[in-house]
């Protein structure tokens, strides 16, 4: 079991989303940056899509129960177990009693916390990610209790430090694809939108990322039609709206790029007044 002690800015539990329930406009969820998540998972062994807690700006404060083993990938957020400093991306065992806390965020955004065998709680429509209405709890909050998978014998012994290339973290450069709409925008709209430096505002979230600079919008409104994580929104007042892992699953204003699914790990990991271009990706259907 973890007991949380301090529950941090936004810490939740998230796997990798909830698939087939878009028609029920059940958004999909998940971790917002896949790669860590995932790398965090295979350190300890477990299989990828192993839930994980997502961690923040603020990092919780929890306590073991039980003896285990974790891996932090992701942000840089100064953890330590029992006051002394532990390594992003490594095997940590953990015993009864011991205190994981979080200091200074040093870079990126989010970072993640796996555990040997994953995080045991409830699933709901075929995943552990927490997204209200669909789970009760959108995060986590003081005095909840994790429930993790019974170790018989703790015996993970693991020693190295992988490195890991996290350059996407802090990378500007977001790699897109043509969206539905694209091709409706003039020359020198679709000019400014791959020579513009655009900085994220301070609305952003699990749902959604808004840009302060704006794209003078001549297009007309679409019907209502399907978008996804990574989707960028051109609304009427000329903003750009990038849609992440917690969005709608139908949406009404024209969708005019597509992010590639690793530049929605790296935009996770931007927070406000970061600064991003985009760089138009070609499609390639041999691949």
């Amino acid at each position: 079991m973890i007991k949380v002690l301090k529950s941090g800015l936004y810490t939740s539990v998230q796997d990798l989303g909830r698939f087939g329930q878009a028609s029920f406009g059940v958004p999909m969820s998940g971790v917002m940056d896949m790669q860590s998540a995932k790398f965090a998972n295979v350190l300890l062994g477990n299989p990828e899509h192993a839930a994980v807690l997502e961690i923040t700006m603020v990092g919780p404060e929890l306590e073991f129960t039980e003896a285990t083993s974790i891996c932090i990938v992701g942000a840089e957020m100064s953890p330590k177990v029992n006051g002394a400093a532990v390594k992003n991306n490594m095997a940590i065992n953990v015993f009864k009693g011991d205190r994981l806390t979080f200091g200074r965020l040093q870079k990126g955004m989010r970072c993640y916390l796996a555990v040997l065998g994953g995080v045991q709680t409830e699933s709901v429509l075929g995943s552990r990610s927490m997204y209200w209405p669909v789970t009760l709890q959108s995060r986590l909050e003081k005095g909840d209790e994790l429930k993790l998978v019974e170790m018989k014998k703790h015996s993970l012994e693991r020693h190295a430090v992988v490195r890991f290339d996290d350059s996407y973290v802090v990378s500007e450069t977001l790699e897109v694809f043509e969206g539905p709409e694209f091709n409706e925008l003039s020359k020198e709209q679709q000019t400014i939108l791959f020579s513009k430096t655009f900085t994220i505002s301070n609305h952003n979230s699990r749902m959604a990322y808004q840009l302060n600079e704006t794209l003078q919008n001549s297009l007309n409104a679409i019907i209502t039609a399907p978008v996804l994580p990574g989707t960028v929104q051109l609304t009427p007042s000329g903003q750009l709206i990038v849609l992440m892992r917690d969005c709608q699953t139908t949406g009404g204003y024209p969708r005019v790029l597509q992010l590639t699914e690793a530049s929605i790990n790296s935009l996770a990991q931007k927070t406000t007044g970061n600064t991003i271009r985009f760089r138009l990706k070609p499609w390639n259907l041999n691949r």
